[in-house]
């Protein structure tokens, strides 16, 4: 049997919020710094998305079906495409036709749900699913959470809603001794199947790509190969997972990036017997070696792998909190406006923003950052979200209550699902 690449790319941007001063709030409502959102995407779509995706819809043309790829496209990002750059969703449904693509399924918003609210992340879920069929004509199969998050019991909420896998971290602390080079099962639920990211294979693309001072500069497709090799000389799937905005913006094009991405299937496919195959064909394909206990969420963040990178401080653990205490009210509800805010406030690159960790991954969480400093992100953040308080509150007050339920906050009121 051969061994088996399997590739996928997140493609994810964030509705960035306005300044939002406290004299705003009770008195404007929209959050949102429309101009900022419709430049960097557009700006983007120009140096990844665009070239990128012709890119692959060349490699797959001249490979003849052989090269094959996945992604996991956030839902907020679809609706800023179809408002900014409807070219880019146009260019993923050319490479969804070839049958050589896989579309993923994720939490609509990108959000950090499955770590508080099962039944937020399940109706995020499913919303994002038929976002995804709606577009590209099929449901997807396979999960990946929010920045790779994963544990035991989010893995076991994913098998129950019928995914056949899932993508999470190689997480060395998780692994141990263990590769992250074979599939794996839910310690909890079997039946969901695990591709692990091999992180050092990926990340000399992801981050090391254009680093002189690294000892392996200039990396080269015939070199990469030869280490993919060496990762598989025993072993069964390497699993590259990354940014798409790897190609073009992290790494800008002038680094030879996208070179390096016309050369690598050719490299891959004339040098080795070794097949690309999309998670779903994975999960076919090979049989996994053991169930992975993983009992606190990991990801593929930082040098902890872990959720601190979003829930790490106190300003992070009080916005985080706020937000999901006005849940059932934003339900109750039933207004699209303040429930479109709801979606849009999860997002997971606020509290991301909100990150003090500058040491080691300093540079990272800098990125794209429209903050100064943490704490920046932390005051705009909570003006935007007292606003929306005060705006849901004063809906639950004029819309008569179902029978049986209670306002959160009183006495005998539902508690926030946690995990």
């Amino acid at each position: 049997m051969k061994k088996s690449i399997c590739i996928y790319f997140q493609v994810h941007q964030p509705d960035r919020l306005r300044l939002y001063r406290f004299f705003d709030i009770g008195r404007e409502s929209w959050y949102y710094d429309d101009f900022t959102n419709r430049t960097i995407l557009q700006r983007v779509a120009e140096r990844c998305y665009l070239p990128a995706n012709k890119i692959m819809l060349d490699l797959i043309k001249k490979n003849k079906g052989a090269f094959k790829v996945s992604y996991s496209i956030s839902g907020v990002v679809l609706d800023q495409f179809e408002k900014y750059s409807p070219e880019v969703i146009e260019s993923f449904k050319e490479l969804a036709k070839t049958g050589c693509v896989e579309f993923l399924a994720e939490t609509y918003a990108h959000s950090l749900s499955s770590l508080i609210n099962e039944e937020e992340f399940i109706k995020q879920v499913k919303m994002h699913s038929v976002k995804i069929e709606q577009l590209f004509g099929n449901k997807p199969s396979i999960f990946r959470n929010t920045e790779l998050i994963y544990s035991d019991k989010i893995g076991s909420v994913v098998a129950d809603m019928g995914f056949k896998g899932m993508l999470t971290e190689g997480a060395k602390h998780i692994l141990g001794w263990k590769s992250p080079n074979y599939l794996y099962t839910n310690s909890l639920n079997p039946r969901l199947k695990l591709l692990l990211k091999n992180f050092q294979l990926s990340d000399d693309i992801a981050f090391r790509f254009s680093e002189r001072s690294w000892e392996n500069w200039p990396l080269t497709a015939d070199k990469y190969v030869t280490w993919i090799s060496r990762s598989l000389e025993k072993e069964e799937i390497v699993n590259l997972f990354m940014d798409y905005e790897t190609f073009g913006e992290h790494q800008h094009e002038s680094t030879g990036i996208f070179k390096f991405l016309e050369h690598l299937p050719g490299s891959v496919l004339s040098q080795t017997n070794y097949e690309f195959v999309t998670p779903s064909e994975a999960c076919k394909k090979h049989q996994p070696v053991a169930p992975l206990h993983v009992p606190y969420p990991i990801s593929w963040a930082d040098e902890e792998r872990d959720t601190s990178a979003w829930l790490g401080n106190e300003l992070q653990n009080e916005a985080f909190g706020k937000l999901y205490e006005s849940r059932e009210l934003v339900e109750e509800s039933a207004d699209p406006d303040i429930m479109a805010d709801f979606l849009k406030l999860q997002e997971s690159d606020h509290f991301y923003y909100m990150c003090t960790k500058f040491f080691s991954d300093g540079a990272v969480h800098k990125y794209f950052n429209p903050y100064e400093t943490p704490y920046e992100a932390f005051i705009n953040y909570m003006n935007v979200l007292s606003d929306f308080l005060v705006r849901v509150q004063k809906r639950s007050l004029a819309t008569p209550l179902k029978s049986g339920t209670k306002i959160a906050g009183t006495k005998g009121s539902k508690k926030l699902k946690s995990r």
